[in-house]
Order: C-alpha cells, then structure tokens, then sequence
C-alpha cells in the first residue's frame, strides 16, 4: 500500500472515531493547495469527504424551536481561516439552527475579547488558541466548545537569508507582529522542543503593521512570523520562503483556532450553547468539502490584492475538515498547555488536567 493511502485510510478510520466521540483521535490536514504558490510543500491527493454527512461531525438533535434565537459572535473579518464564518451565513447553516447570528468584528486586546464574551457583550467568539489560553489561565468566564481548523502560521525569510529550518533561528533577530502573539508562541515551543532557549536564544523584535515586511526587505531581520493571508500573499513573491508551518510535526494533527462560548450561555441555554456549535462545525465541514464557495463567501473581508483563486488556495491548505469536540478537544488543549509550560507562558504551578476540564465544555453530552 503506498504512503498516501494509508495515509488516507488512517484519515478516514479517525474521522470515523471522531464521529463516535472517541477520547483520541487526530485528523490528519488536507494539504492541497497550489503547488505553483507553494512549491515548497508537497501536494497531497484530494480526499473524498462525500461519506462523512456534515451533520455527523457533532450531533443530530433537532434545531431549536420558536423564534429565531438571536446571537452576537465575535471574530477578525480579516482571518481567511475564519471562513466558515460568513459561509454559515451565506449557505443557511445559522439559519437551520434557527440562529439569527451578527457577526462583530474584533479588533481589541484578547484579554478584552474574552471579558466581552464573559460578560454578555458577545455571545461567542473564535480565536487561536495559543493567544486565548494565557488569559483563560486567569480565570474568565469562557468555556471552549470546540477546535475548528489548523494551519494559518508560518515562519518566512527571504530565499538568499540562510534560515532554511526552523533550528536556523538560532541566533536570528526574528519580528513578529506581537510579543504574545499566537505564531511567537508556537514557534517558541517548536524550538525549545529542539533544544533552543526561545527566549534567550532568538532576538524577537515587535514591528506594526507593514513595517514588519520592511524590517525584512531592509534586513534589519532574518525572518518574520505572519499568518494567512499576509504570509501567503508574501510567498507568491519568489523573493520569499516559508520555512515552517503550524502544519508542521505533532501540530499537523491539531487544530489552532477554537470556539469560545459565554459561559452563562452554556449553563442557562445548553440547547443555543449547542446550535451555535452545531452550525460552525457543519460550516467548517462544509468549507472542507467546497472550498471555492467557501473562498467566494470570504471574499468580501479579504485584502484587496487577494485573488478569488488566491482564497481557493488559502482555504484548502487550511484543515477545516479537523474539528475536535468533547474528550479530543480537552486532550489538545491540556498539550497546549503543557507546551506553553515549556516556554514559561503558563506557571508552573498551573495543573493543566484540571486547566483543560475547566475551560472545555461538551456541548453535545448535554
């Protein structure tokens, strides 16, 4: 059997574990995507998701009765990997739970994301777990009822820069966008698996906005960390390469970004806490299995030098079909954890079993 199908084969047998809740089980990514933008990864066959009933990702209850339940759910208009967003909306997914949902972009801090949610400003929320866990550490009232992709972070250098591997970092001035960015902290916990001091062995340097391209271009930096679409439209200058992903090793199989829930909605109204996540998983399965469609329901919130066929791409490197709920998505979050121990973001003292069972919700249990 060749290593694609039995790569395969293992996707289907986890999905198939997922789908009966089972305590471990990893989706393996997609990995398809243009092989002209992205010479630098191997493209992988298409998967054939025809077998797998969206619905049955998460639970077949019935939508809620009466009038529509109106929500407020908070998100980055800009993030591509938040696609599902608008496709619920465009393709009746909100709708067939009987959910009248705004979204509001979000531009704040994550600690005043989190607080808005707690307090009811916001009902939901969706956000990267490597920003969210720190603040979640102190205590806000948010549950997490779900992973909904992985991949959107990479680490980039100029071709002629001399930083091929991640290990190359050592001793690199490196910019980020954010210190406590989501992107430092996964790379940081990349090196330090290698045995690299991430936080005495590479100067990361903060840049805003679009001098972080100009620290590069002047060398004033060694490499960058952005995420999609800033980083995928910088790699279709042949002046760029990626040097590695969040799609890279164990995080291949994880997802990145994950649904938060007001937790006051997840105690009084379990059947919304439900529909909410009903839907956004069936749109993510969904945006897994049309991708076009969905890159043309995001194509309003993208960046104006992003192409239809540059969203197409971006959607389908994007694993939107790995969306982990109840015992799996507690397991990824008490790793997550345990890795931001590694690179001091967590205290030590922090016990991250009991971390991981009070911030999770299983909205289907109920």
């Amino acid at each position: 059997m060749s290593g694609h199908n039995k790569r395969d084969n293992a996707l289907l047998d986890r999905r198939t574990l997922l789908r009966a809740g089972a305590a471990a089980a990893f989706a393996a990514p997609i990995g398809v995507f243009s092989a002209q933008a992205f010479p630098f990864r191997t493209v992988t066959p298409d998967i054939d998701f025809s077998e797998f009933p969206i619905c049955k990702t998460a639970s077949d209850a019935a939508p809620l009765t009466g009038a529509p339940r109106k929500l407020k759910l908070s998100w980055n208009a800009g993030a591509v990997c938040l696609a599902p967003l608008p496709v619920a909306i465009d393709h009746g997914f909100f709708q067939k739970q009987n959910l009248d949902v705004e979204l509001v972009n979000y531009s704040g801090s994550t600690d005043q994301l989190l607080e808005a949610i707690a307090t009811g400003k916001t009902d939901a929320g969706l956000g990267m777990a490597l920003r969210w866990l720190k603040p979640l550490e102190q205590g806000f009232d948010v549950k997490i009822a779900a992973g909904t992709h992985g991949g959107c972070m990479r680490v980039l250098s100029r071709t002629n820069s001399g930083v091929d591997k991640l290990a190359d970092l050592k001793g690199k001035i490196v910019g980020v966008g954010d210190l406590a960015g989501p992107d430092k902290n996964f790379f940081s916990i990349q090196l330090a698996k290698q045995g690299i001091d991430p936080n005495k062995d590479v100067d990361w340097r903060a840049y805003p906005g679009n001098l972080l391209q100009l620290a590069v271009d002047k060398g004033e930096v060694q490499a960058v960390l952005s995420s999609d679409p800033i980083a995928y439209l910088w790699l279709k200058d042949s002046a760029y390469k990626e040097v590695a992903s969040n799609l890279d090793g164990d995080y291949k199989d994880k997802s990145c970004c994950i649904v938060g829930l007001r937790g006051s909605l997840v105690r009084e109204e379990p059947q919304v806490a439900r529909a909410i996540t009903q839907a956004l998983l069936d749109a993510a399965m969904f945006t897994s299995e049309n991708p076009d469609k969905a890159a043309a329901s995001f194509q309003p919130y993208a960046p104006k030098n992003a192409s239809l066929g540059d969203l197409q791409a971006m959607v389908r490197y994007h694993t939107h079909h790995h969306h982990p709920v109840g015992a799996v998505l507690k397991q990824e979050l008490k790793a997550y954890a345990d890795d931001l121990k590694l690179v001091s973001v967590f205290k030590p003292s922090t016990d991250t079993t009991k971390f991981a069972e009070r911030i999770c919700v299983d909205v289907f249990g109920v």
